[in-house]
């Protein structure tokens, strides 16, 4: 029986299909069976140190021997204690043949373990816009563990009922799901407290611990911290919650917001001074566009659909663009942005690990370690950035409508004369059997004429195509593309070519089009939501591995380093405008037309 995964929650599933690889004796007879557990599986079923992978496609594997024995393929989990250690490769405990019956039949809300989630940097625009509304919205769910308990930490001054007055600010139930919204909002926030501290005091970190022991009582803890702070008290945070406040009998894991470092050095430094006190499993560096639908479709839409998998070659395929705009300029955050540029800001992290999902080999499996390193394998087979494939811009005061938009250095938080850029379009190119002179195209942009993420696949032309003709001189009108709008209004759309009914031979481009909102009643969920469940769970599919941001970091770089070392003058736009026309230039070295920019889009 195949099992497809919630989109909202992750539940026990079983698949009891015959399997050679897995018996079960039962009075005599045998019967093949096959047990498969979501990875919120209770630690009183299986030896509290059992590391619990992807509901998605990781399962425990039991297997019931005739003479009754029971092999269980297990990993340990990060923080290992001395009394649960591995013995001479084995568990010092096996679960009993009458623990592995019950465990299909087992409730999650039972468990007597604990998640306790801290949000440090609780007072922030992050928490309070993205982070609390996707933990409300996961408990609305009922996706959190019945035992939970979430709290704030900051330098502010600020009593429970003070946070939990700021959260309520921000919380929203699901259009379709509006039934008991106030009592499940009152519920949760009777879950979130608060304490004040500094982020590089252990004293504050062992008081936090006593607040969290006193929630979680006798209960196996398990500890999430959030940081939503910047980076430069990444490690000062680290040090002392991993001294001072993490669990002592469970799991305790850290999710890392970017910026990963400002270049190859940087990032490598800022790993370093992480692993110090902390595994890289218990390191979940966040990139929440790898937690948008569209995004983590992906792979069904390529691996699972016959049509695309042959075609997705450098045979077929003329050009692929990666498209992220903005209709507005820093809005004032210019003093961050202007450290950091749209180059490290979006291509560097969001539209490169978007690239390395399209364009890796088929994994193994959808194990997290077996698509990582699919992905590492693309990002080290690509050509060095190089600057004359770079064109950088940097958006000016504009006048539209009677209305007056400012330029970047218009913004007080930027330095005056900042030649940081506000847009940047970029040639890439995977040198590999698969994608060779295939140009990946990034563009990235802010206070441009519309929002919109997407990525474009234009397809080869027709050889020898018998209706040339009726195209005319423009061939790029008969190419056949494929569109995935990452953002908003969430679609993918092929477009083809066909005849107009009639009389006549006159041919039209139309689309095949899967509109979300119409095909599907439920609201899509937040990407914090999907990263937040899947760090609980200890899946790592979604998050960046260290020598992953290593190879993302090679590709920048040099051509970061030199674009600031030569001052290069960023070519300035219209505020509202589609960008810099050296963009256009870039594209057109290439034989490519960027296809947002069409009449028909």
């Amino acid at each position: 029986m195949a099992t497809l995964y919630s989109t909202t929650c992750r539940s026990i599933s079983y698949s009891l299909t015959p399997s050679s690889s897995s018996s079960l004796s039962i009075n005599g007879q045998n019967h093949h069976q096959r047990l498969n557990f979501s990875s919120c599986i209770a630690k009183r079923v299986l030896p509290a140190k059992v590391s619990f992978h992807s509901r998605r496609n990781f399962h425990l594997n039991v297997l019931l021997m005739q003479d009754g024995a029971v092999a269980t393929p297990v990993t340990p989990v990060e923080n290992e204690t001395p009394f649960k250690k591995l013995k001479d490769g084995l568990l010092s405990s096996v679960p009993s043949t009458k623990e592995i019956k019950e465990a299909a039949t087992f409730d999650v809300n039972k468990d007597e373990s604990t998640v306790s989630i801290t949000v440090v940097g609780a007072s922030g625009d992050l928490a309070k816009k993205k982070i609390f509304p996707a933990l409300f919205a996961l408990y609305y769910e009922g996706c959190l563990p019945e035992h939970f308990t979430i709290f704030g930490y900051a330098r502010s001054k600020m009593t429970d009922a003070e946070l939990r007055n700021m959260v309520s600010k921000t919380l929203t139930c699901r259009i379709d799901k509006r039934e008991n919204c106030d009592e499940k909002m009152d519920r949760f926030l009777k879950r979130c407290f608060y304490h004040s501290g500094q982020y590089g005091s252990q004293q504050n970190f062992a008081e936090l611990d006593k607040k969290l022991k006193e929630h979680e009582g006798a209960r196996v803890s398990n500890r999430l911290f959030y940081l939503s702070i910047p980076p430069n008290i990444f490690i000062d945070a680290v040090k002392c919650a991993s001294s001072s406040a993490s669990s002592g009998i469970g799991w305790t894991r850290v999710i890392v917001e970017k910026p990963f470092g400002r270049d190859s050095d940087s990032s490598a430094a800022l790993t370093k001074a992480l692993k110090q006190y902390l595994d890289e499993d218990q390191i979940f560096r966040i990139d929440h566009y790898l937690g948008k639908e569209l995004v983590e479709n992906l792979s069904v839409l390529r691996f699972s659909n016959l049509i695309f998998e042959p075609l997705w070659s450098r045979q077929y395929i003329r050009n692929v663009q990666l498209i992220f705009s903005e209709d507005f300029g820093t809005e004032g955050r210019g003093g961050y942005f202007d450290n950091y540029g749209i180059i490290r800001d979006i291509m560097q992290n969001h539209l490169l690990q978007i690239l390395a999902l399209f364009a890796m080999e088929t994994p193994v499996s959808l194990d997290a370690e077996d698509i990582r390193n699919e992905k590492v394998k693309v990002l080290r087979s690509m050509r060095p950035l190089q600057l004359e494939d770079v064109v950088v811009g940097q958006y000016k005061s504009h006048t539209k409508g009677g209305v007056t938009y400012p330029a970047y250095t218009d913004d007080n938080t930027v330095p005056k004369g900042s030649l940081t850029p506000t847009f940047a379009a970029a040639a890439l190119f995977i040198d590999n059997a698969r994608w060779d002179g295939v140009p990946f195209l990034m563009k990235a942009g802010k206070a441009l004429h519309n929002k919109s993420a997407e990525i474009r696949v234009q397809f080869r032309h027709v050889p020898g195509n018998l209706y040339n003709r009726n195209f005319g001189t423009d061939l790029d009108r008969a190419t056949n593309e494929l569109v995935i709008r990452v953002q908003p209004d969430e679609a993918i759309y092929l477009k083809i070519n066909n005849k107009v009914p009639g009389l006549g031979m006159r041919l039209d481009r139309s689309n095949l089009h899967l509109h979300y909102a119409a095909r599907y009643s439920k609201e899509i969920p937040d990407a914090y939501e999907r990263l937040l469940l899947d760090a609980i769970e200890g899946e790592r599919r979604l998050f960046i591995r260290s020598d992953e941001l290593d190879a993302a970091w090679a590709l920048f770089t040099p051509v970061l380093k030199e674009l600031e070392e030569k001052k290069i003058i960023p070519e300035y736009y219209p505020y509202g405008s589609r960008g810099p026309v050296g963009a256009h230039y870039l594209a057109a070295r290439y034989k490519v037309r960027w296809g947002d920019l069409g009449i028909e889009q």
